[in-house]
């Protein structure tokens, strides 16, 4: 019997670097992932483009409104109704105030430490480190 591809589910996250060279995280407060830290993004919705995706869900987890780059790299994720096809903008800060909203709980800027210790700690999703590292992503600082 052929086996039947699982649909995909487009989604679109942003990588930020501040000025200081480190990561904007959130915090989920949903599931998939929910309690884990993760970059901000999500779905993107019917007739909306992955920069619109970019732009909303950042502006809605974060506060902050951003230019949205090229795409640093794509994964996939299961979901419980498909595979979450996810393609990582890389982003630039152009105003706002950093506040977590949405469905995130808490956000923040990262240092390379910090990161290191969400990742000794299981706090983060699975496989952001190193995908951010094969995408040379990982913050600066």
């Amino acid at each position: 019997m052929p086996r039947r591809e699982q649909p995909r589910i487009r989604c679109a996250g942003g990588i930020v670097h501040d000025a200081e060279g480190r990561l904007l995280l959130v915090r989920r407060g949903n599931p998939p992932g929910e309690g884990l830290w993760s970059l901000p993004g999500g779905r993107v919705e019917p007739g909306e483009t992955d920069v619109a995706a970019v732009t909303r869900e950042i502006a809605e987890e974060t506060g902050l409104s951003v230019t949205v780059g090229r795409v640093a790299g794509t994964v996939l994720r299961p979901a419980a109704e498909g595979v979450y096809e996810i393609h990582d903008h890389l982003c630039q800060v152009e105003s706002g105030t950093l506040r977590a909203g949405d469905d995130a709980t808490d956000v923040r800027w990262a240092t390379a430490a910090i990161l290191a210790t969400l990742d000794r700690e299981s706090m983060l999703t699975e496989g952001l480190v190193a995908a951010l590292r094969s995408w040379n992503c990982l913050p600066r600082s």
